[in-house]
């Protein structure tokens, strides 16, 4: 019988497999913890929802291994979007992109974008690897109460809920990621974060002249 004063001790292959069986994750990135879910398993979106008491509607964004997967929903790659994955990327920039048909509508905005980043986490690129596809990374609070800083936090506000927890000590203080749409027509800031405004106009800006 497992010890509950001490809490069990996951590795990323335990994560992995969790994923692929439609159970939820909670893993470090270079922001904050996340809940990670196979975004195609319509059963694991539906127990991402229930934990976070998240309102439909409100789409969940994506954490991908690379930047060849991170597009995995997209319906067309525009080149302001291709100039700043490969200027940010790994990094804590959600670049919002149009989505392709049959994308599940959770993770879909009213714009019809779909958002995801590379993260310079390991754990967190490990994961997405392991799926082969990008995980959901949104934060591991409900919605509405304050992020959490540690695992064990997450793991007292969550419980059973969740099947997984990796472990990646201290995560509080870092900016969000910044979260920017492109389209056909142009970009635009949606978040600020950790990424600024002028560094992404710079980076646009200097890819255009090459």
């Amino acid at each position: 019988m497992r010890d509950k004063e001490r809490p069990e001790i996951f590795t990323l292959a335990d994560g992995i497999a969790a994923l692929k069986t439609g159970e939820l994750v909670v893993y470090p990135t270079e922001t904050l913890y996340g809940i990670g879910a196979d975004p195609l398993s319509a059963a694991a979106l539906q127990r991402l929802f229930a934990v976070k008491h998240r309102e439909p509607g409100n789409p969940v964004g994506l954490i991908a291994s690379d930047a060849t997967t991170a597009f995995f929903f997209a319906r067309e790659i525009p080149h302001a979007a291709r100039r700043l994955a490969d200027y940010f990327w790994p990094g804590p920039l959600t670049i919002v992109v149009p989505a392709r048909e049959g994308t599940p509508p959770e993770l879909v905005g009213d714009d019809g974008g779909v958002g995801v980043r590379v993260s310079p986490h390991p754990v967190a690129r490990a994961l997405a690897a392991g799926l082969g596809r990008p995980i959901t990374a949104t934060s591991a609070n409900p919605a509405g109460m304050p992020t959490v800083a540690t695992l064990a936090e997450a793991r007292a506000t969550f419980g059973a809920k969740v099947k997984v927890y990796l472990e990646g000590g201290l995560l509080a203080g870092a900016a969000p990621s910044t979260v920017v749409a492109i389209d056909a027509t142009g970009w635009r800031l949606i978040r600020p974060g950790a990424i600024s405004e002028r560094e992404l106009a710079a980076a646009l800006a200097e890819g255009a002249l090459k």
